[in-house]
């Protein structure tokens, strides 16, 4: 751990704990690092702007690449006071930033009613009609000519 994980740490702490104080809001919170520079950072916000993705990791993660002009966080670490839900932990594989230090475990969230094993044990499940929400595949031959039409583009930005 370097010393400049503890400062960036204490302050995606300090919005988590700011969140709660502020009223129904969750205790999570993150801040994304580039060159010392903090340069997104957010609490957790599903509550307070009724949507289940605003995630303090997605909320953050969405605040630094409007900062940077970019989709992409490399050269970055988001430090987060937990260690990120499947969403997050997607949404950062995406953005592909150099690392990421969290404070809390899944289990230490787990343990005060944020638990999303539930959604680790639905990712297993081969047979998506035994997923607890069914998911069903309808073929579509219109949808793969756009993904054809996207393989073939020349000018398509890589992702």
């Amino acid at each position: 751990m370097k010393n400049s994980d503890t400062i960036f740490m204490k302050q995606a702490i300090e919005l988590s704990q700011k969140n709660i104080e502020s009223g129904r809001w969750w205790p999570f919170g993150c801040v994304i690092v580039k060159d010392w520079v903090v340069i997104g950072q957010w609490a957790n916000g599903v509550t307070s702007l009724n949507d289940p993705t605003a995630h303090a990791e997605i909320q953050a993660i969405r605040d630094a690449c409007t900062k940077l002009w970019d989709f992409q966080l490399q050269g970055c670490t988001i430090y987060t006071s937990c260690e990120p839900c499947p969403m997050c932990l997607g949404a950062i594989y995406r953005a592909r930033p150099a690392r990421v230090v969290y404070a809390n475990t899944k289990t230490d969230a787990a343990a005060i009613d944020f638990d999303d094993d539930f959604i680790y044990q639905e990712l297993k499940l081969t047979d998506y009609w035994a997923r607890s929400i069914p998911f069903e595949h309808i073929h579509s031959q219109e949808a793969l000519d756009v993904f054809v039409a996207w393989k073939e583009k020349d000018d398509k930005i890589e992702y």
